[in-house]
């Protein structure tokens, strides 16, 4: 009976290996999340290790196109990136084209990055030749398209946001064009997929559709994520929220975007944390995106610059003054492929031309999960092969210690 044991436990073993070799030469990486569960990374996804703070960069801007030097300097701290709605609209034209021309630079010296296209789901931006005709002087000129837009129920009138008008997710001819359109804009930017914001459907402004929106949306993702085939990549801005629940299945990647104060305090960050293992825990990739521009007065005040210097100088240097603290709260709740995204907007200008020492230091893979030094305190440690760190979320303070390797 004892050798009987002996072989059954030495052909389990043998399995094992065998599996996690034929992983490993079958290109897949394997990963642990904190509570001990395997992670495995889809094919198509990035490139991600613990070697150091891993990113996610998103970044455009309307007068022009990326410099060689720019492209250098994101492609090394990054294998993950978006091209935002509205690049290089002044010098090409359109939006996809900006797209087009940063994807085949980022390529040119990285082939295997994964640079993906801007669409939102809920506002008409006009910035591509897709949607140029949602403007006020055009839309007039294309009824079907004008069809596609959200009116105020007791006007009539196109509903609108300093002159950006609304998409009605409730129209399925809409959502028909909504999918093809975002198919073909991932396709002729030779992007590796889609960044898609503003999943609301603007339930806001009808709460009592919430269900009929959440559905529609949810079959819209689904028909998205169809369309653009099984090697691309589908990222759902806030898709871990309640309000994009239907759509969670259908993303491969969901975005903290943090858009306010609110969303930093310390219930919302415990709360985060945890939607981080769930992501994990469902194979997909979480970004954990900082903005210090919604840091409250009395934070900024005490980092600004001179009243003489520049906004972008004193966001800069409110940036730096920040970082440990907030790459703390990532780096307690970060799992396998958990990219950190750290800046004060969404401009070229507005973080992702600046670079911390912090980011290149020796990381290491967590050797656990996060301890909660008390049960009902906001004070957390976490240990990684070459970092020790600590938050308190009540007082907003984060210590972290680099170790030599």
């Amino acid at each position: 009976m004892n050798l009987l044991y002996c072989r059954l436990a030495l052909l389990l073993t043998l399995c094992f290996y065998l599996q996690v070799y034929a992983k490993q030469v079958t290109g897949f990486q394997v990963f642990e999340n904190s509570d001990g569960s395997d992670f495995e990374a889809k094919s198509f996804y990035p490139k991600f290790s613990w070697d150091v703070v891993p990113q996610y960069f998103m970044f455009g801007t309307h007068d022009r196109l990326l410099k060689e030097k720019e492209v250098q300097s994101i492609a090394q701290r990054t294998d993950f990136l978006c091209i935002e709605k509205a690049h290089g609209i002044k010098e090409l034209g359109a939006a996809e084209l900006g797209a087009k021309h940063e994807v085949a630079a980022f390529k040119k010296i990285k082939p295997d990055m994964k640079v993906l296209f801007y669409f939102n789901s809920a506002y008409a931006w006009p910035f591509t030749t897709y949607n140029k005709a949602f403007k006020a002087s055009k839309i007039n000129k294309y009824p079907e398209l004008k069809s596609f837009l959200l009116r105020n129920s007791k006007t009539g009138k196109l509903e609108d946001r300093r002159g950006v008008y609304f998409f009605d997710v409730l129209n399925p001819n809409f959502r028909e064009w909504w999918v093809e359109t975002v198919a073909k804009g991932v396709q002729e930017t030779g992007s590796d997929g889609a960044f898609i914001d503003q999943m609301h459907g603007f339930v806001m402004n009808r709460p009592e559709k919430r269900e009929e929106i959440e559905t529609a949306m949810g079959k819209m993702m689904a028909s998205l994520k169809e369309k653009l085939g099984p090697d691309k990549i589908l990222l759902g801005n806030n898709a871990q929220q309640d309000i994009a629940k239907t759509s969670f299945s259908s993303v491969d990647a969901t975005m903290f975007e943090h858009y306010n104060y609110e969303l930093l305090s310390k219930e919302s960050l415990l709360d985060d944390w945890q939607q981080m293992l769930r992501i994990a825990k469902a194979g997909k990739i979480s970004v954990f995106r900082i903005g210090v521009e919604y840091e409250p007065y009395e934070i900024k005040k005490n980092w600004f610059l001179s009243k003489f210097s520049s906004k972008e100088k004193q966001l800069a240097n409110l940036a730096k003054q920040m970082l440990e603290y907030h790459l703390a709260c990532y780096l307690i709740g970060a799992q396998p492929y958990s990219y950190f995204q750290y800046g004060w907007g969404w401009k070229l200008s507005s973080g992702s031309l600046y670079d911390y020492p912090e980011m290149h230091k020796p990381l290491g893979a967590p050797k656990g999960p996060y301890i909660r030094l008390s049960e009902n305190g906001w004070q957390f440690t976490r240990e990684f092969e070459h970092v020790s760190v600590w938050v308190d979320t009540d007082k907003r303070e984060g210590k972290i210690t680099w170790r030599k390797p």
